[in-house]
């Protein structure tokens, strides 16, 4: 590759990984709290109660506690919840949701996060790198 061509693409990386602390400075105190408190409940570090609730039958349908992430799929109508039940377990619920079944995510504990600090968190163990092996003679 060309000096420049590798100038630009380091350029652009550079910008890349450090926008999002940039734009943390621009945020209100609140919002950062909270996008640090959902990214704490995906790693599993919230320790979280999810309620499912028939509004027609006036009734809770399941309820869910531990240390548990949440997915909604809208577009589909269905709510993903995953748990992890112990260091290498986990469990994943599945709910559809419709005009009369609702759920409610109630927080436990507090969550120890800083507004201050922003956490970017990479797992190593989904980066598959694609290596070619060339071996000349």
């Amino acid at each position: 590759m060309k000096t420049g061509i590798k100038l630009t693409l380091l350029a652009v990386g550079c910008i890349f990984l450090l926008s999002p602390l940039f734009l943390a400075g621009c945020s209100k105190e609140a919002d950062v709290a909270s996008y640090n408190i959902s990214q704490a409940a995906d790693q599993f570090q919230i320790e979280r109660r999810i309620v499912f609730y028939n509004s027609i039958q006036k009734e809770y349908l399941l309820s869910i506690e531990g240390r548990c992430a949440i997915d909604i799929r809208s577009s589909e109508k269905v709510l993903a919840v995953t748990c992890k039940t112990s260091e290498t377990q986990y469990k994943k619920h599945y709910l559809g949701l419709s005009d009369n079944v609702t759920y409610f995510a109630e927080q436990l504990k507090e969550a120890p996060v800083n507004v201050y600090r922003y956490k970017v968190i990479f797992r190593p163990q989904t980066i598959v790198p694609d290596v070619d092996l060339a071996v000349g003679r």
